[in-house]
């Protein structure tokens, strides 16, 4: 999954694409907000101070490079409710 261009970077799949699409986020000032749908300014706070470990640093992490790259509408279509 790393890109051999950029050691340090991650290529996410399609599944964590699609649970960063779904996931809620699980505490704070967003909790209970889909991940793709928080704001871009609370995603680089965490760039700031740090991402969490595990799974949920890992998307929030990608959420960065999604949001900054203003890429949010390519993953809003992978919601399991799409109407939005």
């Amino acid at each position: 999954m790393n890109n051999p261009d950029s050691p340090g970077f991650l290529i996410p799949d399609a599944e964590e694409l699609k649970t960063l699409a779904n996931m809620p986020m699980p505490f704070g000032k967003y909790k209970g907000v889909l991940l793709i749908d928080l704001p871009e300014p609370y995603v680089v706070w965490f760039k700031r101070q740090g991402f969490p470990g595990g799974k949920l640093g890992r998307l929030l992490e990608t959420l960065y490079e999604i949001k900054v790259n203003g890429l949010e509408k390519l993953i809003r279509p992978l919601r399991s409710n799409s109407s939005s």
